[in-house]
Order: structure tokens, then sequence, then C-alpha cells
């Protein structure tokens, strides 16, 4: 069957290559992310202006706190998904399959539905001022009612990606990015929508991408499909999922404190323009964040498989390969970001607002303060995700909390009271070396007395 090949090529195909395909399909549906990410702000900064971008700012924390639900069912029903393949139990991974679906929709409806009532009080918690409220307002409400169809249709991406199939998993994010793209200067500009139209583009995007995955469920060759009796929830696994999913539940949720922190930190310095420039900068990070993100999913299922497996120096060769690619690619993002912090900054502003100017001053400097070590992030994020993929919630909870609020929080209350509004974005760069030589700690640690050093022989049992 297709379904076995793929799996034996989990255990048996060279690491790199494996890496690569794996990997590459990943990147490209991470770079459709970002990319209409990206292109959404443009389109809101060069037609809605500056405050718009501000809007879009404050309801950035309270968009992670929803794709951080989305995480925890989604990437802890993945990687608990390919551990069981990998240990060669496709009736408990096809559970999982069953709890991801029904998990996803239910929390999807409490967090997208249930705060509706009370969204302006929740945006002006979160710092929206009169100048930002009703664009963001506009903006959340429409995401908000959708939230049950994109966390579903990113659940699922995630689980046919870990499964074996990483260019369908492709497929649907790039079919989501070409719909975002071509429905956002329609709804923005031509229709006058402003931020609603922004929001009910990326909407329609999802809708027709979840069409591909459910096609993908539904066809009896993919190695896990839908069919009856896999829905019923079971305690014991839903507790597997949520473990396995809490690291990164746990770092959205902890970006979302952070961002929180960031905005009103900025307000406190230079008001809605400063909280404008911080989400322009995040656009930019993000953009590279996301590319090492496509790298951490494709090494999951390779890893995961493998561990079951018992197959060791797999897991290790993995590792390094994807911790060399991510550092390559946020070493780049750090040489743009140092070499030409104003041309990329400059796209997302309107020439014609009267704010551009102070906007585009204030995110050329976060740009090249943040570049300073940001090369060091992309092996960050893979060690963390690595024992998220392995089953080591602890370990990846562990190192996501140090990044976020343990060294993040303490510097953003210190730097700018010693620096000003340079320490804001100086407290970033502070955590980012501090958390990576953590990590890499954590990791000489777990490899040298945890990780078994010979792999498992065929008549093994698995542990």
């Amino acid at each position: 069957m297709a379904g076995d090949q793929k799996l034996e090529e989990l255990e048996k195909r060279s690491i790199w290559p494996l890496l690569v395909s794996y990997s590459l399909p990943a990147i490209v549906g991470m770079v459709a992310m970002s990319v209409y990410n990206l292109v959404d702000s443009v389109y809101v900064g060069r037609w809605c202006g500056a405050f718009a971008i501000a809007a879009m700012a404050i309801v950035f924390p309270i968009m992670n706190l929803m794709v951080a639900v989305g995480t925890l069912v989604g990437l802890g029903s993945a990687a608990t998904a390919s551990i069981c393949l990998g240990q060669g139990k496709r009736a408990r991974a096809e559970r999982v399959l069953g709890h991801c679906v029904k998990m996803g929709l239910v929390l999807g409806v409490l967090v997208g539905w249930l705060p509706l009532p009370w969204l302006e009080d929740i945006l002006r918690l979160f710092g929206a001022t009169e100048n930002t409220l009703a664009g963001a307002y506009d903006f959340m409400l429409v995401l908000m009612l959708g939230f049950p169809l994109s966390s579903s249709f990113m659940n699922l991406n995630h689980v046919m990606r870990a499964s074996g199939y990483p260019k369908r998993a492709m497929v649907s994010l790039l079919i989501s990015m070409v719909v975002n793209v071509a429905a956002a200067p329609v709804f923005i500009y031509v229709l006058d929508w402003g931020l609603s139209g922004a929001a009910l583009a990326t909407t329609l995007a999802q809708l027709v991408g979840m069409v591909w995955v459910l096609r993908h469920y539904m066809d009896k060759q993919s190695v896990l499909h839908f069919r009856w009796g896999i829905y019923r929830l079971r305690w014991p696994l839903v507790r597997r999922i949520c473990s396995v999913g809490m690291p990164p539940c746990l770092l959205n949720i902890c970006g979302c404190v952070v961002v929180v922190f960031f905005n009103f930190r900025f307000m406190q310095y230079d008001g809605d323009m400063g909280v404008a420039a911080y989400g322009v900068v995040n656009r930019v990070v993000f953009f590279f964040a996301m590319i090492v993100l496509g790298i951490t999913q494709g090494l999951q299922p390779i890893a995961g498989y493998n561990l079951g497996l018992g197959r060791y120096s797999r897991v290790r060769l993995v590792l390094f390969y994807a911790m060399a690619w991510a550092t390559c690619i946020t070493a780049l993002g750090a040489l743009s970001m140092e070499l030409f912090p104003r041309s990329i900054v400059s796209i997302f502003a309107r020439e014609s607002d009267a704010n551009a100017a102070m906007l585009v001053e204030l995110a050329t400097r976060g740009v090249r303060l943040l570049g300073i070590c940001f090369a060091l992030v992309g092996s960050q994020m893979v060690i963390g995700n690595f024992f998220q993929a392995i089953g080591r919630p602890v370990l990846s909870i562990f190192l996501n909390l140090t990044r976020q609020l343990l060294l993040l929080i303490p510097a953003l209350c210190l730097l700018p009271g010693w620096l000003g509004e340079p320490g804001i974005w100086l407290s970033q760069t502070v955590a980012d070396f501090l958390s990576s030589c953590i990590g890499f700690t954590v990791l000489y640690l777990f490899f040298r007395h945890s990780l078994p050093k010979k792999d498992l022989t065929p008549d093994d049992p698995f542990s």
C-alpha cells in the first residue's frame, strides 16, 4: 500500500534527503502563511494607514491565544500520531485523528465564540486606544467567528504532514495563500471593507484550504483517514495529546503575554506608533521564524517515528541537520535585518500618511537591534520543538518558558529603565542569547544521560 511505503521511507531513507523532502513542503507552506500575513499587513498599512497597523499589533496577542489552542490539539495530535505509527500502532494513530477532529471543533467554539460579547472590553484590556479600537474590533470579530474552521484546518494539516504527506500539507497552505492574496485587495480596497475585509479574506482562504484537507482524509488509501469509531474521546489519549501539545501551546501563550508587555512598554515611550512599529518588526521576524518552523515540522515525523522504532542514531542525525539548516536561515535573516532595515520596513508605510516617517524610523531601529542575536534563534527553535516531537514535553516547556518568561519579562522590566526605548528592543536580544546557551546545555545533557547510545535491533522489544 502507498501508506506502508510512506512509513518505510521514514525508517530507511537517508536522513538528509528525507529531511529535505519533508521540510521543503512544510517550509513552502509556512512561507505561504508568512506571505499572506505580510501581504495583509502591507495592504492594510498602505490602504488603511499606520493606525490600522497599530490595531493589528494590538490584536496579535489575542491571535496568539487562539493559535495556542490550535497547537495544543494539532501539534499534540501530529506528534502522538507519528510516534504511534513508528510503534506499528496504526489503529491508535487513527483514533488520534478522531480526537484531533472532535477536540479541535469543541475548543474552536469555546475560544472563538464564547468571548464575543466581551470583545471590546478584551481589546481595551490588551491596549486598544480610541485610535485603534474600531479597527481591532472589526478585524477580530471576523476571525473569531471563523475560528472553529481555521483551527480545524490547521490541526488536520499538521496530522497530514506527520502521517507522511508533507507535499499535500504544503499544497493546502499554498491554496490558502493564493486565495488570500487574491481576495485581500478586493475586500480591503475595492469593496472598502478595511480590516474586516482583511480578516474575511483570511477566513475565506482557510475555508478553501479546508476543502483540500478533507479530500485527503476521505481517501481510504491515505495512511490515516476518516472512518466510523475513531471519534469517541478517551481520557488517556486526550491527556497524551494535550501533554505533547502543551509546549507549543504554552509557547504561544507566553508569546501573548510578551506581546502585551511589549505593547504597553511602547505605549509608554512612543504611543500608538511605537505599537505599530513593533507590529511591523514582528511581521519581519515572523517571516524567518516561519521558515524555521517549517524545518521543525519536517523534523517532527522523522524524529518521532524513528524514536518509536528505537533508531536513536537517526534521531540524533536529523536533529543535527535541522539545527544547521535553521541556523543558516536565521543568520541570513540577521544579515538582512542589519544591512537593509529601512528598505524592509518602508513597504508597510503609506507615504501620504502623516505618521509614516515616525513609523519607519522606529521600526528601522527595532529591526537593527533585534538582528544582533537573531542568528541564534534558529537552533533554539529546533531544540525546543525537538523535545516536543519526541514526546518530552517537560523539557520543551522548560525551554520555552525560560526564553519567554524567565528571561524576557525581567529584561523588559529592567532594560528600558536603564537604556530608554532601545532597551525594549534589546530585551529580546538578551533573552535570545541567554536562552540559546541554556538550550544547548539541556540538549547536551539529554544526549549524554537520557537518549540511548545504541539503536535497538529488530529483535529488541520497543521501550
